[in-house]
């Protein structure tokens, strides 16, 4: 599940994933492991809405693409842009079978309000460098689309976001490599994971996964 078929690149959607917590990521992308809750059931339907495979839609100066595959070869990183924003620009690139030049900004769509923690703006920044690679181009500028305040926030992409998706994604490649699920580390962001009873967080805490099987195997 966690290469895809493109020369064992790694889902950009991952990226998420790991840094809401690293085992969660092995978990799914590693081990195979997948649980619903009503996160990911809201997620699910809201980008239904959005991933609409191709669909392109004219709009006066802006270009509207939805589900728009992306990739990276530096990154190795390939996935799906919920919506890319091409708005005309004298300073933008060209596009296949259009006039003009545009600039590209990506929009991702999220369940709930903005977050305190930085993944939903990394993985922002992920498909930034992907259409940076694609494209020739610079995307400074993105948005994620929130459900529950139903609106937009401007998200300004820097080096330094950049970077930090860089050395991520190198972190992440390591541990795919290596078919490595970290061990648990407990908080209150486990209440909110769909995967608390497939890692089982409070049990692996007190007790090794080696002893938990041997002591199932006793029994």
């Amino acid at each position: 599940m966690g290469y895809s078929e493109e020369d064992e690149y790694l889902w950009l959607s991952g990226i998420q994933h790991f840094q809401f917590c690293q085992r969660q990521w092995a978990l799914i992308y590693l081990e195979d492991q997948w649980a619903e809750n009503d996160r990911t059931i809201e997620g699910q339907y809201l980008h239904r809405n959005a991933d609409q495979p191709l669909i392109r839609e004219k709009r006066g100066n802006k270009l509207i693409v939805r589900g728009m595959r992306i990739r990276s070869h530096e990154l190795k990183f390939t996935g799906i842009c919920d919506v890319v924003e091409f708005v005309r620009d004298d300073n933008g690139v060209k596009l296949s079978g259009e006039e003009g030049t545009y600039i590209a900004y990506p929009v991702e769509y999220k369940r709930g309000k903005p977050k305190k923690e930085d993944e939903d703006i990394l993985q922002l920044a992920a498909q930034a460098i992907c259409l940076e690679e694609m494209l020739l181009c610079e995307v400074p500028i993105a948005y994620l689309f929130y459900d529950s305040i139903k609106r937009r926030v401007e998200i300004p992409l820097t080096d330094t976001i950049k970077n930090k998706v860089r050395a991520i994604a190198q972190r992440m490649h390591q541990y795919y490599q290596r078919k490595h699920t970290p061990k648990v580390k407990t908080g209150s962001f486990c209440k909110k994971c769909s995967l608390q009873h497939v890692c089982l967080p409070e049990l692996l805490r007190k007790q090794s996964v080696k002893s938990y099987i041997e002591g199932k195997i006793a029994e």
